[in-house]
């Protein structure tokens, strides 16, 4: 776990430190030096009398005590310098930049694990190896540029690449957006992103801490922790942003399920995002705008005023705001015409709000006086103000400045001249503001923002519905690997509570009529053995007799691969489907949507991670894009929600008490406004 030698150390060492600053070791060094490290700080190079003006060793057995070492020497030199370090001099911190590790070789993961070894044994703790190293307040310890303004109440960054750290701070940095911490985790060998999102929660004090965490992950091996801690953050009022890479997949996954060739492990770390709050980014650029938007008052409902000097960029920034989920109102308010008095002649208040490229700093404070006090039809405003270069604009940033300070409603600044007024930028950026140069990459992030949920609470309703966990695991415990016979699937769903339609499994013609006389017609009759019975012509509907029950029985008992034949009554209703499908370390993802053929040809599904309550049941049946059909759109029958919902929920805890259920299918659900009945079902256990 991260310590306080790693956060806030008395005394660093760079091992493998030298005078030349093109090189890991040289370049750490002279960062150290230049953020004015207020601790001891030594170096160890067996060549050198003096580094940089520091104090040097020539072995690490020379060394005092020392809270933090920074290795940057080769590989196959570590193990024996932190056994050092960790055994003699009471070393509890390791940054490792050295490369030549487990990413290379297997000497190298053996290298890498030996040095593991020894800091577990000593209550140590170790970023990297093969990364750029870690900065906060206190010390800079990276062997990169740019080194960011860092500030206690800046962003938190976790990234598994450095380079890409590198190259997200340069996003931000330009636009004002300063850092609390940066974290290149590397190999994580011993700590990953996980863990440090678990230090900050940990660690998290409110007023003192910082609220925005920004994460690069390139593969979740700790996929609780990430969603327990985050979840926390985010519940304390900390917003979190995510770049998870790697999220295609080349050529197609072998399921034998609907469930199966839905699931993917995009699709787990989707989930796990929605889940926790976290709002995901596609790129650099998406996810630094994200952050500068967290550093703002949080947007507290979806009409935002556009106010601007120029028509074209408010267009495009109305454009980009109301195709995904927020609105630009038009201003009703009776005072609209007091304020456009007081702007010149040809300016509209209708939101835009254009007070034209002539408008005054005074005008603009006049704007968003009437947006912060007159306008109840406004919750946020985006100001849109650059300059064509004819004359200064400190004015009005200044007024923008003030503002921000005075108003309750949010305020964003989309300053786009930043060549033309690059001066005033700055000036308004060294006030401790953010700029948002482009008005449609600012208006996509904040509208994804806005429509991030927070995070999913399993609401106390859903323990309600109990399931028989004794009678999930016998069925389970004596199944073998593959897919359960129809009576077990039976079993399994009776003792989740799941509705089903009465059903009856037949081997022979005498069973068969027997069995008529005891469902009734119209009934259905269905192949048991073939996974996908209706490509083979082993289902029939609306069966209204025992002649053509026993001459279909017949039938259908000389397809390939068929054991028995299932018999269900003929039950009408809006077809809908439930699945589960376990992702490894994830667990299961749950999945709705419509059922029947509509799951092949629309795959309008919506996924959530198990456990899934109520309230996110519902979350998952109203994110459906065919969702009015289940409400019952134009005039059809509507489909009971809040069963349908509970099916979901059910469907989650008969998971999580059966973990070895690998892929499972409801599939149709038949939907009424009176009932929701399972009508099919395959469960598929792995062991």
């Amino acid at each position: 776990m991260i310590n306080e030698q790693l956060i806030n150390p008395k005394s660093i060492v760079v091992v493998g430190g030298s005078d030349d600053i093109q090189k890991p070791g040289g370049k750490v060094l002279k960062n150290l030096i230049d953020g004015s490290f207020a601790g001891d700080l030594m170096v160890v190079n067996p060549k050198a009398e003096n580094v940089q003006g520091v104090k040097t060793f020539k072995t690490v057995a020379d060394l005092p005590h020392v809270d933090l070492a920074i290795l940057a020497i080769a590989a196959k030199f570590c193990p024996a310098s932190v056994r050092e370090l960790a055994e003699k001099k009471g070393t509890k911190a390791f940054i490792i930049l050295s490369a030549g590790f487990h990413e290379e070789n297997e000497e190298g993961a053996r290298l890498e694990q030996e040095i593991v070894d020894i800091i577990n044994a000593n209550n140590g703790c170790l970023i990297g190896p093969n990364c750029v190293g870690v900065m906060n307040s206190n010390y800079q310890g990276v062997f990169i540029t740019p080194i960011p303004k860092l500030d206690p109440m800046g962003v938190d960054f976790i990234s598994g690449s450095g380079a890409t750290a590198v190259f997200i701070m340069e996003s931000g940095i330009p636009n004002g957006l300063t850092f609390s911490s940066v974290y290149s985790v590397g190999n994580s060998a011993q700590m990953g992103v996980e863990d440090v999102i678990k230090h900050l929660d940990e660690t998290y004090v409110e007023g003192k801490s910082s609220k925005v965490k920004l994460i690069y992950i390139e593969s979740i091996n700790k996929p609780d922790m990430l969603l327990k801690h985050a979840s926390s953050l985010i519940s304390k009022g900390c917003r979190i942003a995510a770049i998870k890479s790697g999220s295609s997949e080349a050529g197609s996954r072998a399921a034998s399920s609907h469930t199966g060739a839905l699931a993917s492990p995009d699709v787990a770390v989707e989930a796990l995002f929605r889940k926790a709050g976290i709002v995901r980014c596609g790129g650099r650029q998406e996810l630094s705008t994200i952050a500068s938007i967290f550093m703002h008052p949080e947007l507290k409902g979806k009409n935002v005023a556009v106010i601007t000097h120029a028509g074209g960029p408010a267009v495009m920034l109305t454009d980009v705001l109301s195709n995904n989920g927020l609105n630009v109102p038009p201003i009703t308010s009776p005072k609209a015409k007091d304020l456009l008095e007081k702007l010149f002649a040809g300016s509209s208040v209708a939101n835009p709000i254009d007070f034209l490229a002539t408008g005054t700093a005074q005008q603009l404070a006049d704007i968003i006086d009437a947006c912060e006090h007159d306008f109840d039809e406004v919750d946020a405003m985006a100001v849109i103000f650059g300059s064509p270069g004819l004359f200064p604009v400190y004015d009005v940033y200044d007024v923008l400045d003030q503002k921000m300070k005075e108003c309750k409603k949010s305020i964003y600044p989309v300053l786009p001249s930043v060549i033309n007024v690059k001066d005033e930028i700055a000036a308004f950026l060294e006030k401790g503001r953010i700029n948002f140069p482009d008005e449609v990459v600012f208006g996509a992030a904040l509208a994804k923002v806005y429509n991030t949920p927070k995070p999913a609470v399993l609401d106390a309703d859903s323990h309600q519905y109990a399931v028989d966990a004794a009678k999930i695991r016998r069925v389970v415990d004596e199944a073998a690997n593959g897919y359960l016979s129809p009576d077990k699937v039976q079993m399994l769903l009776d003792a989740a509570g799941v509705p089903r339609a009465k059903e009856m499994v037949v081997a022979t013609p005498e069973a068969c009529a027997a069995a008529l006389g005891e469902i009734g017609y119209p009934i259905v009759m269905k192949v048991v053995g073939p996974v996908h019975k209706s490509d083979v012509g082993g289902v029939v509907l609306n069966v209204t007799n025992e002649a053509t029950a026993l001459k279909e029985f017949d039938r259908m008992m000389k397809i390939k691969d068929t054991t028995a034949i299932l018999l269900q009554p003929m039950l009408s209703g809006t077809q809908l489907f439930v699945g589960a499908k376990q992702e490894g370390d994830f667990g299961h993802l749950i999945f709705c949507g419509l059922g029947g053929i509509f799951i092949e040809v629309l795959k309008d599904v919506t996924a959530g991670l198990a456990p899934i309550g109520i309230g996110e049941a519902h979350d998952m049946i109203r994110r459906l894009k065919s969702y009015k059909i289940i409400e019952g759109a134009r005039g059809q029958e509507p489909v009971n929600e809040a069963q349908y919902a509970e099916v979901i929920a059910r469907v989650s805890a008969l998971c999580r008490v059966a973990p070895e259920i690998f892929e499972m299918d409801i599939n149709p659900l038949l939907g009424t406004r009176d009932r929701v009945v399972a009508v099919d079902a395959r469960i598929r256990i792995e062991k």
